[in-house]
């Protein structure tokens, strides 16, 4: 069976409310839609708060809403606040947002920006939907990759001695940021490990650099107003067994075996080696293919740990888990949810959301390069540029699985073509109007909650009413967003509720009539004072889920 709809029509002419209600249950009620529709019209529209009900095209029905409905919305936002759209949808349910989540061999950079908000957005908004959230970042610290950092380091280490390294050795990291941990290194330990075999600094030098790494990794994501719950360490769960545990629950299933992969995709026969592996039979849970849990060398691969890591998470009780990934991973989402599903005896759920990539431009040309990075562009270089708030929406402007172009240029310019300016600008035009209005009136009078036993029947005007229907509409967003897993949302409704709001202000420029202050009209006056603060209370709110800073006053 198909799910009820119940939401504003696409055409507002077709009315306030539009469902699909009769074509989804016709066939469970033994009737044709068109004739359920035409039933269920008839009962809805006896009811006092419905003005009309019409039936379309082959069973929906059409909503006319009488205007007191819609001012009773305006009364809650007034009175409930900030607190306005809070749901309890989640009823407390415990949910994992594992996102960003970088190998910590250098800063983060642009890409992982994108990855960052929208992981944080959706944590917020879940949280706002009633889900008891935990944020986590998962350290990728047990695999080649940080054993290279560690080279690198001591490599950084020994200019800081004093040695000429020369150039950077194929396969290093070259990034200029390794000169603060080698330099800190030579502080700490001096001359300790110089001339040493690797074998007798490769622990101490991974862990140092590991640990600074990860310090500036929680710097910059406090730039961007992030702040995580939980690390975890990959290397972790390996020294305390976790992979190994969860291979023997595996294998105890009947789930893991030896056998001969067949070759990728692509490959020739003469390429490819078949040689027995250790295979989870990812297959049995709607993999295309079983996947290795061990290298030839007997190491685990990365994928077993990853699954002792959303078994780790399953067990602190976090039956359900997202993870945002980058778009380099979305290869690897179907394993993942078999893997998954194995681990916790089928109890668990993963959602995985792919971020595709950023690319940064500058007035329309690439912009690749950082001089500290080296050959990436940082996260601190796009927030000393632009700052956070302006990342954050920016962000979240397309949906997670589009490609998102950030233009240093655009991003910055004070017009309706930013959308960031454009939702700011209405929410600081909106202050602008009450402290005007505080000229005229006793400020205790535009308080709120004495706002909402104003005569909110003065207003009539179709673009006040309407603007009116879309704040009512903000607790529905949360909680359709919060379900979908779907963030982008937030940003795409206050873009229509700053476009409502700039409407009805142009309106007044034309009207005079239809400013916000009249002369000699008071309980008019006090009336849009009334939807003014309520505009602003749904921006200030929605863009608290984005973790966007709501402005007053614009400085140009």
């Amino acid at each position: 069976m198909g799910r009820v709809a119940v939401e504003p029509p696409r055409d507002p002419s077709h009315g306030d409310i539009a469902t699909n209600a009769a074509m989804v249950l016709a066939k469970a009620a033994g009737m044709k839609p068109r004739d359920l529709a035409e039933a269920l019209a008839e009962r809805l529209g006896a009811h006092t708060q419905i003005i009309s009900a019409e039936v379309a095209g082959p069973g929906f029905i059409n909503l006319r809403i009488a205007s007191e409905v819609w001012l009773d919305a305006l009364r809650a936002v007034l009175r409930e606040g900030m607190a306005y759209g809070d749901s309890k949808v989640g009823g407390g349910r415990k949910v994992n947002v594992e996102y960003v989540s970088a190998n910590p061999t250098g800063p983060l950079h642009a890409a992982h920006a994108r990855g960052a908000v929208f992981g944080d957005a959706l944590a917020a908004l879940l949280a706002k939907a009633g889900y008891d959230v935990c944020r986590e970042y998962y350290i990728n610290d047990a695999g080649a990759q940080v054993d290279t950092l560690a080279r690198s380091a001591y490599l950084r280490y020994l200019e800081a001695l004093g040695e000429e390294i020369g150039e950077i050795p194929e396969g290093f990291y070259p990034g200029e940021y390794l000169k603060d941990v080698g330099c800190a290194l030579a502080t700490r330990d001096g001359e300790k490990w110089k001339g040493l075999p690797e074998a007798d600094w490769l622990v101490e030098v991974r862990s140092f650099a590991i640990s600074m790494m990860m310090d500036g990794v929680r710097e910059d994501l406090g730039h961007l107003g992030i702040d995580m719950h939980v690390f975890t360490s990959e290397r972790g769960l390996v020294e305390a067994g976790s992979v190994e545990e969860v291979f023997t629950q595996l294998e105890a299933d009947g789930l893991i075996y030896t056998g001969v992969l067949e070759p990728p995709k692509g490959k020739k026969p003469d390429d490819w080696e078949p040689r027995p592996q250790t295979l989870f039979r990812a297959t049995d849970f709607g993999d295309d293919v079983d996947r290795p849990m061990k290298k030839s060398d007997g190491s685990w691969t990365y994928f077993a740990s990853d699954i002792a890591y959303h078994r780790d998470k399953y067990q602190r009780g976090f039956a359900d888990m997202i993870d945002v990934w980058g778009a380099d991973h979305s290869g690897y989402v179907k394993r993942m949810k078999s893997a998954v599903r194995a681990a916790t005896g089928g109890k668990g759920d993963l959602d995985v959301k792919i971020c595709q990539l950023v690319h940064m431009l500058d007035g329309g040309k690439p912009v690749r390069m950082s001089k500290r990075a080296g050959n990436f562009i940082t996260i601190r270089d796009v927030v000393d540029s632009v700052g956070k708030d302006v990342i954050r929406f920016i962000m979240l402007t397309r949906r997670n699985d589009q490609t998102l172009e950030f233009d240093y240029h655009k991003v910055t310019e004070q017009s309706r073509e930013n959308p960031v300016f454009y939702v700011q600008y209405a929410h600081a035009r909106c202050h602008s109007v009450l402290r005007h209005a505080r000229e005229a009136f006793d400020p205790a009078r535009l308080a709120a909650i004495t706002l909402a036993d104003s005569d909110l029947a003065r207003l009539t005007d179709p673009a006040e009413i309407g603007l009116i229907r879309l704040l009512a509409e903000w607790p529905r967003m949360v909680e359709a967003a919060a379900e979908a897993h779907e963030p982008h949302r937030v940003a795409f409704y206050l873009s229509d509720v700053a476009a409502g709001f700039h409407a009805l202000w142009n309106k007044g420029k034309e009207e005079a009539a239809l400013r916000f202050i009249v002369e000699g009209e008071d309980d008019l006056t006090l009336a849009r004072m009334a939807l003014v603060q309520a505009v602003a209370t749904v921006i200030a709110s929605g863009l608290g889920v984005i973790g966007v800073e709501p402005v007053e006053e614009l400085r140009s």
